[in-house]
Formats: C-alpha cells, structure tokens, sequence
C-alpha cells in the first residue's frame, strides 16, 4: 500500500484529492490573472475529473465566505493582540483598512483554495489509485461541459 499524503498539504498546494499529486489548476500561480481559475479537466497523474457535474462549484461560495470570516476574525485578533484598539483614536479604521487590503490581495488564492477545498470534500482519496479504475461520474453530462 503506497504511503499516505497528508489531507492538509495536499488541499494548500492545490492538488487532486484522488491521487493527491496532480495538480487541479493548469497555472501555479495564484496571481496569474488571466489564467488563475482555469482548472485542469481531468487530473494529470491520475484522471480524476475536477468537475464532477454541471455547476459543481457553486457551493465555494460558502466555503470562500468561512475562509474570509476566518482570516477577518483572526486578523482583528491579531491586530488586537498587538497594537490594540482605543476609542481615543483612530485605530480600529486603520485596522479595517488594512483587512480590507489584506482580504483584495488574498482573494484569488482564497478562491483557488475554496475550490480545493469543495472538491476534496466530495472526491475520496485512495493511496491505491492505480489498481482501482476510475469510474465516470453518473451526473456529467459531456454537452454541457464549460457552458457558462
């Protein structure tokens, strides 16, 4: 039985929840603006499908929104912990500011990990991929692939 990868690593570095070696996105670049959300269709090692039905991920949405509620929440903690809050000057807005800045520029990895994430809840790892054959998703309909 091969060695199993760790679920954590596997979901930050983007990779296919299947094998979790390929990669699910064809740019390694999260600030590629062009091609930052374009995904791989099948995995590159193992074949998986990144897209297992029409409109699969619709559901990052919450997933991206508990990710930017968690890092807000941790941000003002930190904040907190360091430079403090005071009703005697204007530091909770620079505090905001700085969120907001932070939250811009960690947007598009937010999303790519929000789709990391939504998939590896739904696609089972196995470490022995290569002597289980891949089956087709039942609810993939090939003429509606990319119809958006």
């Amino acid at each position: 039985m091969a060695h199993r990868k760790p679920y954590l690593l596997s979901v930050l570095t983007n990779r296919c929840p299947r094998c979790r070696e390929g990669a699910l996105f064809q740019s390694k670049s999260a600030f590629d603006f062009k091609n930052f959300m374009k995904m791989n269709e099948h995995c590159p090692v193992c074949g998986q499908p990144t897209e297992i039905e029409v409109g699969f991920y619709y559901g990052t949405g919450y997933v991206s929104y508990a990710l930017c509620v968690a890092f807000t929440v941790a941000f003002f903690l930190l904040w907190y912990i360091i430079i403090g809050f005071s009703i005697n000057d204007n530091r909770v807005f620079w505090c905001l500011g700085a969120d907001i800045f932070l939250m811009v520029i960690a947007q598009t990895p937010l999303m790519r990990l929000s789709r990391s994430i939504w998939i590896s809840w739904f696609v089972k790892y196995d470490p022995d991929w290569k002597n289980h054959p891949l089956k087709e998703p039942e609810r993939v309909v090939k003429e509606h692939m990319q119809n958006w």
